[in-house]
């Protein structure tokens, strides 16, 4: 079962950037991201249905704040260079902020209980960086209209609920918990 060092500090979770392991799997999370978030996505205005944050919370959830905070903001920054969107600071603060969220808060609370921490780093991730900064840099640089910017409510409280449960199971799967203890290892 997947289990977190007590004594984990920002030191420690600095520390993760010199494993090369983990460096390995934060490029694949952030190509993954922007796979399913630049071209297997269906936009509608200021809707996005896509799983695009799915990585970006599995870094922070799984290796700490600065790893979930780095692959949301390079998923989104090389994601717009590739399929030729004008980089929005916004939005990309508020990808950045999903993976900063899911990491700090699943570092800091529930300790030893899964099910209502990764609820929460989910939840408050998505609150934060899609629902309130994302939709601020759409409103600001596209000005779509506030009744259309509403509609990202109830949208990402349906995608976070899917990634959640995706989440989870990968996380109470214990072969996959096995592996990921010993990447954060090293």
């Amino acid at each position: 079962m997947f289990t977190k060092n007590k004594s984990k500090t920002i030191a420690s979770d600095l520390k993760m950037f010199g494993n090369i392991r983990v460096l390995v799997i934060t490029a694949l999370f952030i190509a993954m991201s922007i796979v399913l978030g630049k071209f297997l996505s269906i936009t509608m205005g200021p809707i996005r249905l896509s799983f695009e944050n799915l990585t970006v919370l599995m870094a922070g959830i799984m290796f700490g704040p600065a790893i979930g905070l780095v692959t949301g903001a390079m998923a989104d920054i090389v994601g717009c260079i590739l399929y030729g969107y004008a980089i929005n600071p916004l939005i990309t603060l508020g990808a950045a902020m999903i993976g900063l969220v899911a990491g700090i808060v699943s570092e800091y609370t529930f300790k030893n209980k899964m099910l209502p921490r990764t609820v929460l780093s989910v939840g408050l991730a998505h609150l934060i960086g899609s629902v309130i900064i994302k939709s601020v840099g759409l409103y600001v640089y596209f000005a779509y209209p506030i009744e259309s910017i509403f509609l990202r409510i109830p949208t990402y409280i349906i995608i976070g609920f899917v990634e959640f449960y995706i989440i989870y199971r990968l996380m109470k799967n214990k072969a996959f918990s096995s592996q990921l203890d010993k990447v954060r290892r090293r």
